[in-house]
């Protein structure tokens, strides 16, 4: 392997390139891996029904992006989250989303937005944000799994400080968007909900974030939401009140029958829920990133020119399919990728090479 420098944790691009075509270490500690699911932050099994359920969730080998990269990510990510604070987008695209979204959430934000990029030797490509991304105690999990394979890994490798700052940053988010919703008593009680949450292939992290939640206090189920019921304006999960909904839910406007009792609750006010249906509108639906790509639509909203560079470069340009520009998309499908508009996990999404024309059609 090529000596490269990680001088203070930062990689070069060129250092990057070579540690990801050079380097065949392995950097995972499987006996730190095992203790940290089964004692540290998980519970006596979870290694096991890991190995069952999602045996492939951790690399043993790490894959190195420049810090060139990283800066160049989160500056796109600041980039957006300016657009998406400005009043006249959040007009725009909340006119246009189902009712549910411009119910005001009471102050939270959303918590575990994930934005997607694709890395490649040209740089950097924004293709997705969620709003309910997993996988957060995961990577606490390895971070404590995390050993230095060779030198120039060092600098690199987290410690076990920085894995426990990570664990403490997740709960605290959660208590903010407890208080960012006026409440002024602590945060008490937590629901992690998806349909049917143990057949969930990440149910393991389930189980690891009801752990984390009650090592710092807080009590925590995991629940379908087929088990809540809303009676005198609070939400139930048998006899516990519920103050936070954890929503996993990838029904992102709680339209489902299954899930009135907490639709209910939240236009209620009676829970705080977290992500919920107004960030899924503003962040997460594919069609905004075709407004973030197209410079006329960003000047009339009153971008400002050094915002909307950072935006057109980072960003793979995006448009809405339909009907007037079927023809055209269909010949030149083959360079491009096709999602739906509330896709989530690759679901529905198609290489245009790979497009028949009857899912065209569709």
């Amino acid at each position: 392997m090529a000596r490269v420098s990680a001088r203070a944790g930062r990689l070069t691009k060129y250092a990057a390139e070579a540690l990801n075509s050079g380097c065949v270490c392995i950097s995972m500690d499987q006996d730190a891996l095992h203790h940290a699911l089964e004692s540290e932050l998980g519970t006596p099994g979870l290694l096991a029904l890991v190995e069952e359920r999602c045996p492939y969730l951790f690399a043993a080998r790490p894959v190195f992006i420049s810090t060139d990269h990283m800066e160049r990510m989160a500056q796109l990510v600041r980039a957006v989250e300016s657009v998406i604070a400005l009043p006249a987008f959040r007009e725009q695209i909340l006119a246009a989303a189902p009712a549910i979204a411009r119910h005001d959430p009471g102050g939270a934000r959303g918590v575990f937005f994930g934005y997607d990029f694709h890395v490649d030797q040209y740089g950097i490509g924004l293709i997705e944000i969620n709003t309910n991304a997993g996988g957060a105690m995961l990577n606490a999990v390895l971070a404590r799994a995390q050993r230095a394979c060779c030198p120039e890994m060092e600098q690199l490798v987290p410690t076990l400080a920085s894995a426990q700052a990570l664990e403490h940053d997740i709960v605290d988010m959660f208590r903010a968007e407890w208080q960012l919703s006026g409440h002024d008593r602590p945060l008490r009680s937590i629901a992690i909900v998806d349909e049917a949450p143990e057949q969930q292939y990440l149910y393991p992290e389930f189980l690891l974030f009801q752990q984390l939640f009650q090592r710092h206090g807080l009590h925590a189920v995991i629940a379908d939401p087929s088990a809540l019921t809303l009676h005198d304006g609070v939400l139930w999960h048998g006899d516990t009140a519920i103050d936070l909904v954890y929503n996993r839910l990838t029904d992102f406007m709680l339209e489902s029958r299954a899930h009135a009792a907490l639709r209910a609750a939240y236009l209620a006010h009676a829970v705080v829920l977290t992500p919920h249906p107004q960030a899924h509108a503003l962040y997460a639906d594919k069609r905004n990133l075709a407004l973030l790509t197209d410079a006329a639509r960003l000047d009339a909203l009153g971008v400002a020119p050094a915002t909307q560079a950072i935006l057109l470069a980072g960003i793979p340009h995006t448009e809405v399919v339909d009907s007037a520009h079927a023809d055209r998309l269909w010949s030149e499908r083959r360079r491009l990728f096709f999602k739906p508009t509330a896709g989530y996990g690759g679901r529905a999404a198609y290489r245009g090479d790979k497009l028949t024309r009857r899912v065209w059609q569709e």
